[in-house]
């Protein structure tokens, strides 16, 4: 499994690009899975299903299933940040792809998405971890870089620069325990 990581500003187009970025590798019949970070209180379950009530009445743990899909809900009683890793460690080790939004802070290999329009910093010339850059207005970096910078706006070929560069995200997750 590769992992690449997405950094920038809320804004920036993070979502947009893993979302265009998801059947571009499909394409090339790769399959892709996403670890998103969600800054706040978040449901994907809904008042009055099963699984909400099953929750509400305390359950720990909530798997809804059918022939198409597979969630799992779990509570954690208390406020608990998972790093990245263990959320990688959650997924499907069969995948292709992890394509990983909003963890900008991890030890990730990542792609920093910039776009000067934003009026944030960029993150690479502190960042180590930054891999690449997708903007769409290179000539706008604020300081030069010798990593790659890549068209935010062109999916297929930020993909085919991922497939190209595959074995650098390759994720060992040994590395990580």
């Amino acid at each position: 499994m590769k992992v690449v990581g997405f950094a920038g500003y809320s804004g920036s187009g993070k979502t947009t690009l893993v979302e265009r970025l998801i059947p571009a590798l499909a394409g090339q019949g790769l399959r892709a899975s996403v670890v998103k970070h969600a800054h706040h209180s978040f449901d994907i379950d809904h008042a009055g299903k099963d699984s909400w009530r099953h929750r509400e009445a305390g359950a720990h743990e909530v798997v809804v299933a059918s022939s198409r899909r597979l969630a799992l809900v779990r509570e954690f009683g208390r406020e608990l940040e998972l790093s990245v890793h263990q959320l990688i460690a959650e997924l499907d080790p069969g995948v292709d792809w992890v394509l990983v939004e909003g963890f900008k802070h991890s030890d990730l290999p990542k792609i920093e998405v910039w776009r000067a329009t934003a009026g944030q910093p960029a993150r690479y010339p502190q960042d180590a971890f930054i891999a690449a850059v997708a903007t769409d207005s290179p000539q706008q970096l604020p300081e030069p870089t010798l990593r790659p910078v890549l068209d935010l706006n062109d999916a297929g070929a930020v993909a085919a620069w991922l497939i190209d560069n595959g074995p650098r995200f390759e994720y060992q997750p040994e590395m990580f325990a």
